[in-house]
């Protein structure tokens, strides 16, 4: 017997005694059964349709993820009669049935809706989507295992649509010919998602998130349009790796520019991993025994502590609303659930766990044309918050990176209203300050959008080999700030400063980190000691002296003195003064400042300096042949 199993001829004996019309399969169903639905585009469509036109079917329980061919029928009054049916997640092809209430919704993490299908779910029936058996005798699920697979194990009858349309993945996909009761021959094409091109905002999220993804990172992009973005905007990076829920045509594109190729993940190496496709039948023919890749169950790709082995783990999600705080809310507006907590909060706290991971929530700064700010004093009464303020890192909107992770209130708030649209910035400042979440006297941030200030950002290679990030100081920078004064000796202060100010309290600070960006400019350089701790270690300004003319100052920490970096900033704060109009630069410095003497004489030779009393020197000079896109 054991022989004869392992024969070919023996599972394919078996095989025809399996095979059974669709109507003939779905007459195994029985009233008040709970009927598994297969996921996404791996949906069993053709067994799907024969189950919905069942005449006799009554009060039978319907459970999938992602619906297709179901969506049809929801606001079919016969089909509501004859099934109820339970989601785990709520698309956009559903949302109007489920705001009627014809949707029984059931909030679960990804990872832990395979063991619900253990205990509490006990299913009666599996309807799921396979390839023809090969030559083993073994079916694969294809395009979607997610928990399809431990649906199919844990069911009392298990139906499989056999499709020749379906392409065979690897990993753990196969199910056994014997293991499965009824076959059902029908072969179709596979649905197929396009996600459609993000607008410029979602081009600019792209942008912004793109810069917390480092070389050699493994990246989870979540459903929407939003994490996709992502993916053009990761082209000149090297070595990434995939461990993600969900796999897209978009991957497609890195893979053959040799972007991704999973050498350096410290999990699965030289693998993509994932549980479920969503794409085209481009996708569908890339994945067809490929072994580049490999499909597992959800408890498995979604397990937190199985994602957190993968080194400089990048995870990217989006969500409905953030509110001052962090909390993030992803699957309701209000009281109206929107989508579903899905795999979020999985593959966030998998990456906030990873070494050097990268948890990051993106998302447009508003909604409904601009009308409405998705930043928010508080979320919406009735959201459900399904990443709490404490477990959020990142958050990225066309605006920019706010920094969350060990920040305190204000700060979180300073950070937060700084990637809300200038628009709604004043309001949710003085929402904050009737919370008492920040000082009375903060100075509002600008109202206007500052997205322009990109273009003036320049990287600066220092003599260890690291990068310093030059960019315009920003509101969120008051805390930075103080740190970088305060890291200075008396005689540097007294140098820059003319005085030793001991102390910097927040008043005096948050004047020098809110300027106006045209008479006011300050170029600070930052690196990264952490990918959440910025360190600024110098600080190039301008100020309108007169019309027409700016003063300039430097100060870079003595760390970083002797390399350049000086020179670098000076040149390129008077590159863009000149850029603004103005037409000629003062100086005011102390006879012993003798590294920005050097510098001031290198950029402007022949220089003349009137002397003053206690040692101080000023001149002035033109500003002219400069343009700030030759720094």
């Amino acid at each position: 017997m054991q022989w004869e199993r392992l024969h070919p001829e023996g599972w394919r004996q078996r095989y025809r005694s399996k095979v059974i019309s669709a109507k003939g399969a779905i007459s195994k169903v029985k009233n008040g059964d709970k009927v598994f639905l297969g996921t996404g585009c791996g949906e069993p469509q053709h067994l799907i349709r024969t189950l919905l036109s069942s005449k006799t079917l009554l009060d039978v329980d319907l459970y999938q993820i992602l619906p297709f061919t179901l969506a049809h029928f929801l606001g079919d009054p016969y089909f509501t009669h004859r099934f109820n049916f339970h989601t785990f997640f709520i698309s956009d092809r559903i949302r109007r049935a489920a705001f009627q209430g014809k949707v029984r919704y059931i909030p679960a993490y990804l990872s832990e809706i395979p063991a619900l299908f253990d205990r509490q779910i006990e299913l009666d029936v599996a309807l799921i989507h396979v390839t023809p058996p090969d030559e083993f005798g073994f079916c694969s699920l294809g395009i979607s295992v997610d928990v399809t697979k431990r649906a199919a194990e844990r069911a009392k009858l298990l139906i499989a649509q056999v499709n020749a349309f379906m392409p065979r993945t690897l990993g753990d996909t196969f199910i056994p010919v014997d293991k499965i009761d009824y076959l059902v021959p029908y072969d179709e094409p596979l649905i197929e998602v396009e996600i459609p091109q993000g607008d410029e905002v979602i081009q600019r999220i792209g942008r912004n998130v793109s810069r917390l993804v480092e070389d050699g990172s493994t990246i989870e992009i979540g459903i929407g349009k939003t994490p996709a973005a992502v993916l053009p905007y990761l082209r000149h990076k090297r070595d990434l790796g995939v461990h993600t829920e969900m796999l897209s045509d978009a991957y497609i594109d890195l893979i053959a520019e040799g972007v991704i190729t999973n050498e350096r993940k410290t999990l699965h190496p030289g693998k993509i991993i994932a549980s479920f496709f969503m794409g085209t039948r481009r996708l569908y023919r890339f994945v067809h025994n490929n072994p580049m890749i490999e499909l597992h169950p959800s408890d498995y790709v979604n397990n937190r502590f199985v994602i957190a082995q993968n080194d400089r783990m990048a995870s990217i999600n989006t969500a409905l609303e953030v509110d001052l705080t962090g909390q993030v809310c992803s699957d309701s507006l209000g009281y109206l659930f929107y989508s579903g907590v899905g795999g979020q909060a999985d593959f966030l706290r998998g990456a906030a766990m990873s070494k050097g991971g990268v948890p990051i929530i993106a998302l447009p700064s508003t909604a409904k044309a601009g009308q409405v700010s998705r930043i928010v004093p508080r979320l919406s009464e009735g959201a459900g918050v399904v990443i709490t303020r404490a477990g959020v890192h990142f958050v990225v909107t066309e605006y920019g990176i706010g920094y969350l992770r060990g920040r305190d209130v204000a700060q979180r708030v300073l950070e937060m209203v700084n990637l809300a649209h200038p628009r709604f910035r004043k309001g949710l400042l003085e929402a904050a300050k009737e919370k008492h979440y920040i000082f009375a006297d903060q100075i509002p941030p600008p109202e206007k959008d500052l997205v322009y200030l990109e273009k003036l950002e320049r990287t600066f290679e220092l003599k260890d080999g690291r990068k310093a990030l030059i960019r315009p100081i920003r509101p969120t920078d008051e805390f930075a700030f103080r740190n970088f004064i305060y890291s200075f000796s008396d005689e540097s202060l007294y140098n820059r400063f003319f005085q030793v100010i001991r102390v910097w309290p927040h008043p005096e600070a948050q004047r020098w980190v809110n300027i106006d960006y045209e008479r006011t400019m300050t170029l600070v350089a930052v690196i990264e000691e952490e990918k959440e701790v910025q360190r600024i270690i110098g600080m190039a300004q301008y100020g309108e002296a007169e019309p027409g003319t700016v003063e300039v100052a430097l100060l870079v920490h003595e760390d970083f003195r002797n390399q350049g970096l000086g020179t670098f900033m000076l040149r390129l704060i008077l590159e863009i003064a000149k850029e603004k109009g103005y037409r000629e630069v003062s100086m005011t410095l102390l006879e012993d400042n003798k590294a920005v003497l050097h510098i001031v004489k290198g950029l402007f030779p022949g220089i003349k300096f009137e002397r003053g009393s206690g040692g101080i020197l000023k001149a002035k000079a033109a500003l002219e042949g400069r343009s700030v896109d030759g720094c």
